[in-house]
Order: C-alpha cells, then structure tokens, then sequence
C-alpha cells in the first residue's frame, strides 16, 4: 500500500490550475478549495459557482475551473513544463514540511511524467529526474530505502531552489 498525503491544506490556485493542465486535479476536492478561496477574499460568478458544486461530477468541475480561475486573474499554464514546475513545486513543499512521504512524491512525479509523454523538459525539471525512482523502490532492486528517500528530498530542495530562481 502506498502511502498519502497528510498535508490537508488549500492548494494555491496556480497549483490547481497546474493539476487540470497535467489532468491530475482531483476534482472532487476543488469546489471545496474554491469555497476556501472565496473565504480568503477571492470572488467571481464561476468561482461561486464552483463552490457550490459538491465534486461528484467531475465534468462540472473541469468546466468551471478555467472560469473561477480567470476570476481570480489566472490563466491555466500554457505548456507541460510550466504545469509540471509548478506540480513538482507544490510536492517538494509538501515533502519538506512533512506533509507527503517521500515515495508518495515519487510516484506522483511518475504520473505527472506519464501524463505529460514523457516530455524532455519535465523530466530535466529537478523533480523530474525522480522518473524511475518508484520502480527502483517498488521492485526492491535499487539502492537502500534511506537512500531513495535522501535523493528525493534532495530533488524537492533543488526543485524549490531553482522555482525561486
């Protein structure tokens, strides 16, 4: 079994819009966060409607959130790599605050590198390198288990590192 997350905080928005990009967004879980936004002081029509919706139809949800984003002045990112920078930026500070276990991050850079055809400039992002660390760690053939989870924390440091750069 795989391990989760524990980190419950509200994504930023740019993350979410990031996660529909890539299709990982789980949408049963945005119009909550867009109900958070809106506490925070955000505001908009589609956003409203947005946090209204109950999540089970994810379809409604897709539709949506472009809108609610535009109404908090975003725009979805526009390549796989500017989506992917920001996905692995959210990771490694999930990871580094304890909020995500390290092989956790490994299989969601997995995913987002599936979901993105293996794309050059995703795998060359710092956690993007991790590509094929979930099958050292789940076929038990690869470097010690400590050892997989100090490369992947390292990958999150130089991932935030090269974000703020």
């Amino acid at each position: 079994m795989t391990e989760q997350p524990h980190d419950r905080r509200t994504p930023l928005p740019s993350t979410v819009a990031a996660w529909l990009v890539l299709g990982v967004a789980p949408t049963e879980r945005v119009p909550w966060w867009a109900a958070q936004w809106l506490a925070d002081g955000h505001d908009g029509q589609a956003l409203r409607e947005l946090a209204g919706l109950n999540g089970h139809d994810p379809r409604a949800v897709t539709d949506l959130l472009p809108d609610a984003l535009a109404d908090m002045g975003l725009t979805l990112p526009t390549t796989a790599v500017a989506a992917a920078n920001e996905a692995f930026r959210e990771l490694a500070e999930m990871c580094l605050s304890g909020g995500a276990g390290e092989r956790w991050v490994a299989q969601q850079v997995e995913e987002i590198v599936r979901r993105t055809d293996y794309n050059d400039g995703v795998i060359d992002l710092p956690l993007g390198q991790l590509y094929g660390t979930e099958d050292a760690w789940q076929g038990g053939w690869g470097p010690p288990i400590e050892e997989l989870r100090a490369t992947v924390r390292a990958c999150c440091a130089a991932q935030l590192h090269a974000t703020k750069s």
